[in-house]
C-alpha cells in the first residue's frame, strides 16, 4: 500500500464522505439520455440471431442450414463445426486450476457440436442485414436430435448412471474443508439437530437483457466491443479464445441496465459475435429477447444443504457439519467454483462455532449453467443455518433470539480466525460485535412491541408471524484495483477507475471520495470507467468491492495529486512546502493570503514548462490499491408477515433490516442498495423460481410464469445502519454493502411464515409460493375442523 499521509486540511474544508449526495448517474438514466449497447447502430452492421437447443440432453445428429443460407439478406450461418477450433470458453484464473486441474473439462463451447446439455444452449448462429431477417432465417435451421435422459436434481445426479461427461461423471469439483474436532463435538453434545434445506433456482433478471456490439478494424485486426460487463477480465478471456493479443480486443463503455453478477461473464453469444465480426470485417450486433434471457443467461442458487449441529445443554453450538449439493447446471461458467467455495465456508456465518466440517459437491446437470448472483452462496447458506437454529431453539427450549444471542461472536472473541480459507484467503473476522448489533437492532425496533402486536393481531383472528435471520457477508474480494486522478486547467477533474458501473452508484461514491481529498465539489468531478483504452487495467465491480478497493485507489491517487500540487505550489508561490495547506480546491499559505487553485497549477504545468524542469506535465497521478484481506459486514433481518388463508396471499406488515457498515460514504446510496437487495431477497423467498418439467424443459420462460415482486408487493423497508466497527483493513474504514440486504431475507421470511401459519411444519425450502402457502393453510384448517 502506498505510504501517503492525509494532507493537512483547513477547518474551512468540507467533508463530502458521509453526505447523501444525489446519484450523478440518475439524470441520464431517468431521462433516456444514457447510451446502452442496444442503442448503438453502426454503418454496415449485421444482426446476430442464435438457434437454441429445444432439448435438455441430446446428441446432435445433424444441423441443416441450407435454407437459412439461401434466405435473402443472410450473410453467414455458423454451426458448432465452424467454431470447434476455438475450443471452450475458459474460466477465469483465480487459483482454482491448480487446486482442481480438471475444471476446464466442464466448460462450454460457443456452439454445440456433438451434444446439447440444456434447453437454450446455442447450436447455430445466423447473421443478416436486418434483425427480423436474422430471426426468420434462424427458424429455417433444422436440427436432428437423439434425445437422451435428462439429469436435473443435484443429489440424484451423483447416483444416476447417466453421465453428462462420459468417463468423468457429474461431479465437477468436491470441496472438503473444516477446522476443529467435529467428531468430538458430536460425541459430547447434549442435543443434535439435523435437517435438509433446499434453495430454489432463480437469478437476477435485470431490466436490460444481455447484448453486445462488436466493431472490427480489419486493417489493424482490432475489435472494439461494447455491452459487456467487467471489461478487463472479459477482454482477457475473449482475446484468449480468439487467439488475439489482449490489446487488440478493446472494450468500450456503455451503460449496463443491471447485472447483479448474472451478466458478468463471456457468454457463447459474445464469442460468436466477436468471431463473426472479425471474420466478415463488419460490425455485429446481438440483443437477446426476454425469452432467451430466461433460459440462457446465468441462473443461480439451487443448493441442497444437509446440515446438522451439535449443541450443549444450554444451546451453545459445539460443532457443525454440512454436506452441500450445488447444482451448477450443464457447464462451469465465469469464475467457478468460486461460489461453491464461498458457500462451503460462509455457512458458519457470524457465530462462535468451535468446530466445523463440510463436503460440497459441485454438480453438473441438464439445466442452464449458474454463476454468481447477489449474495452468492450467502443467501443459500444463511437460509439453511438460520432455519436450523430455529429448530435448535425449539429442541433446547429457548427463543429464536436467545439461541442466536448465545452463539453470536462478540468483540471479546476477536480476532476470530478459526483456521479455514475462503477463496484462498483466511476467514479472519477482526472488526465488530454481532451479538451487540443484534441487541441494538432489537432495541431500535422495540422488539417486545413486535411480540405484543403479533399476539394482539392473532387475537383478532389474523394469521401473523415474526421471523428473524442473522447474516454475515464477505466483501472486498480481489486483491487490487486501479485508479487515477487528473486535474484539468478547464476546471474539471477526471477520475479513472478499473471498477464498473452496474447500477450501484459507483460514479457518485468515487466522486465523493475524490472530492473529500481534493476539496473540490463532486459536481466538478467526472468518473470514467469500463474503457480499456483509457483504463488499461482493472478488476471490476463484483463481490461488494468497489467502494473499498476502487475507492482506495482513487483516494491514493488524489493524495498523490495533492502532494504534487503542494510541491509545485511551493515554487509558484515562493512559499516553503511545509506552510502549504489544501483549502477548498487550492493550495494556500497558512501564514498569508497567497493561494493557487489546483486547476491553475495544472494549467501552469504545461508540457514545455515541465520539460524545462525535468518533470511530468499536468497535475495527475495513478494508483494501484492493494488489500490482502476481505471485510465482513453483518446484520439482522426481521419481518412480520400476515397470511391470507383463503388465498395463500401474504402481506409484509413490517420489514426491518440492518447492517454494520464500518463507515458509509453515501447514506442515500447505501439505503438504495439495501432496499434493492431486500426486494430481490423477497423474490427468492416467495416468488421466483426457474422450474422444469421432468424432461428438462423449462417452465418459467416469461414473466407470466417467473414471478417477480412488483411495486405492490414491496414492503416499506426500515433500515438500521450502524458505524460501530470501522474496518481496519482499509483507510476509508468502509465495508462492502451491496449484498447485505438480501442475505437473510429467505431465512427470516420462512420463519415468519411458519409462525403465521402455525401448523407445526418447518419450512425447509424456498421459494414458498402462494400455492404452497394456500395448501398449508387448507391442511391446517382441515386438521382444526
Amino acid at each position: 500500500m502506498t505510504n501517503l499521509t492525509e494532507p493537512a486540511v483547513s477547518t474551512r474544508n468540507k467533508s463530502w464522505i458521509g453526505e447523501s449526495i444525489r446519484r450523478r448517474e440518475d439524470e441520464r438514466l431517468l431521462t433516456g439520455k444514457a447510451l446502452f449497447a442496444a442503442d448503438i447502430d453502426l454503418p454496415h452492421q449485421l444482426h446476430l440471431r442464435i438457434v437454441r437447443s429445444t432439448y435438455a440432453h441430446a446428441r446432435v445428429l445433424a444441423v441443416d442450414v441450407a435454407d437459412a443460407k439461401r434466405h435473402p439478406g443472410v450473410r453467414l450461418v455458423l454451426t458448432g463445426d465452424d467454431l470447434a477450433h476455438l475450443g471452450t470458453i475458459p474460466l477465469q484464473d483465480l487459483g482454482y486450476h491448480e487446486e482442481y486441474p480438471q475444471i476446464e473439462t466442464f466448460t462450454q463451447p460457443p456452439l454445440a457440436t456433438d451434444r446439447v446439455l440444456y434447453v437454450g444452449q446455442p447450436v447455430a448462429a445466423v447473421l443478416a442485414e436486418d434483425p427480423y431477417v436474422a430471426e426468420d432465417a434462424a427458424e429455417l435451421v433444422t436440427v436432428d436430435y437423439e434425445v437422451l435422459p435428462a439429469v436435473l436434481d443435484p443429489v440424484e445426479a451423483l447416483a444416476t448412471d447417466v453421465e453428462l461427461y462420459p468417463g468423468v461423471g457429474n461431479e465437477g469439483v468436491r470441496i472438503e474443508k473444516g477446522y476443529g474436532d467435529v467428531d468430538a463435538a458430536f460425541q459430547k453434545a447434549a442435543h443434535i439437530v439435523s435437517h435438509e434445506y433446499r434453495t430454489g433456482r432463480h437469478s437476477g433478471v435485470p431490466m436490460e437483457t444481455r447484448n453486445c456490439v462488436v466493431q472490427p478494424d480489419p486493417g489493424r485486426d482490432v475489435l472494439f466491443v461494447s455491452g459487456i460487463v467487467h471489461v478487463h477480465d472479459s477482454q482477457k478471456v475473449l482475446a484468449r479464445i480468439l487467439g488475439m493479443p489482449d490489446t487488440s480486443v478493446r472494450m468500450r463503455h456503455s451503460e449496463i441496465g443491471g447485472n447483479f453478477g448474472v451478466k458478468g461473464d463471456i457468454f457463447p453469444e459474445y464469442v460468436v459475435a466477436a468471431w463473426a465480426a472479425r471474420h466478415l470485417g463488419r460490425p455485429v450486433k446481438w440483443v437477446e429477447d426476454r425469452s432467451e434471457h430466461m433460459v440462457a443467461t446465468s441462473h443461480a442458487r439451487e443448493q441442497v444443504h444437509r446440515l446438522e449441529a451439535a449443541l450443549d445443554a444450554d444451546g451453545r453450538i459445539l460443532g457443525l457439519r454440512d454436506e452441500i449439493f450445488h447444482n451448477h447446471g450443464a457447464y462451469f461458467r465465469q469464475a467457478e467454483p468460486l461460489v461453491s467455495d464461498i458457500t462451503s465456508v460462509i455457512v458458519v456465518g457470524p457465530y462462535r462455532i468451535p468446530s466445523y466440517s463440510v463436503t460440497l459437491h459441485a454438480v453438473l446437470t441438464n439445466k442452464t449453467p449458474v454463476a454468481a448472483y447477489r449474495g452468492p452462496g450467502r443467501y443459500e447458506s444463511t437460509f439453511a443455518r438460520e432455519r436450523l437454529l430455529d429448530l435448535a431453539s425449539q429442541t433446547v427450549g429457548i427463543s429464536a433470539i436467545e439461541i442466536r444471542r448465545r452463539n453470536l461472536l462478540t468483540a471479546s472473541d476477536l480476532p476470530w480466525n478459526p483456521g479455514i480459507e475462503m477463496v484462498h484467503e483466511p476467514y479472519h473476522f477482526v472488526s465488530g460485535d454481532p451479538a451487540e448489533h443484534l441487541d441494538k437492532a432489537l432495541t431500535h425496533i422495540d422488539w417486545d412491541s413486535w411480540l405484543t402486536e403479533t399476539e394482539q393481531l392473532r387475537g383478532e383472528g389474523k394469521s401473523v408471524g415474526i421471523g428473524v435471520g442473522v447474516l454475515m457477508d464477505k466483501a472486498g474480494l480481489g486483491l487490487y484495483e486501479t485508479g487515477a486522478v487528473e486535474v484539468s486547467a478547464a476546471g474539471r477533474v477526471r477520475v479513472l477507475t478499473g471498477a464498473s458501473s452496474v447500477g450501484q452508484g459507483i460514479e457518485t461514491v468515487l466522486s465523493q471520495i475524490a472530492a473529500e481529498h481534493l476539496q473540490i465539489d463532486p459536481e466538478r468531478i467526472d468518473v470514467v470507467h469500463s474503457d480499456t483504452d483509457l483504463v488499461p487495467d482493472g478488476v471490476g465491480s463484483w463481490s461488494s468491492r468497489s467502494t473499498v478497493l476502487a475507492g482506495g485507489a482513487v483516494r491514493e491517487a488524489a493524495l498523490a495529486v495533492v502532494a504534487k500540487a503542494k510541491r509545485l505550489a511551493s515554487t509558484m508561490l515562493d512559499v516553503p512546502e511545509e506552510r502549504l495547506r489544501l483549502v477548498e480546491g487550492a493550495i494556500a499559505d497558512s501564514e498569508s493570503e497567497a493561494s493557487i487553485s489546483l486547476y491553475e497549477i495544472a494549467g501552469r504545468r504545461d508540457p514545455y514548462t515541465a520539460r524545462l524542469e525535468d518533470d511530468e506535465p499536468g497535475l495527475a497521478a495513478h494508483a494501484v490499491y492493494r488489500n490482502n484481506e476481505m471485510n465482513y459486514p453483518y446484520g439482522v433481518t426481521i419481518v412480520q408477515i400476515e397470511v391470507d388463508p383463503a388465498t395463500g396471499g401474504h402481506t409484509f406488515r413490517r420489514f426491518f433490516t440492518t447492517t454494520e457498515a464500518g463507515r458509509m460514504i453515501n447514506p442515500m446510496t447505501t439505503r438504495g442498495q439495501i432496499i434493492g437487495a431486500a426486494v430481490q431477497g423477497i423474490g427468492g423467498a416467495l416468488y421466483e423460481e426457474f422450474a422444469y418439467e421432468e424432461d428438462g424443459t423449462p417452465i418459467a420462460t416469461s414473466f407470466m410464469d417467473y414471478l417477480l415482486p412488483a411495486a405492490q408487493e414491496m414492503p416499506d423497508v426500515e433500515i438500521f445502519v450502524t458505524e460501530d466497527a470501522p474496518s481496519p483493513d482499509n483507510p476509508l474504514r468502509a465495508k462492502g454493502l451491496g449484498e447485505v440486504g438480501i442475505i437473510a431475507v429467505g431465512a427470516a421470511v420462512a420463519a415468519a411464515l411458519d409462525d403465521a401459519i402455525g401448523d407445526g411444519l418447518h419450512t425447509d425450502r424456498i421459494p414458498v409460493t402462494p400455492q404452497r402457502i394456500f395448501e398449508r393453510c387448507r391442511s391446517r384448517n382441515k386438521t382444526a375442523d
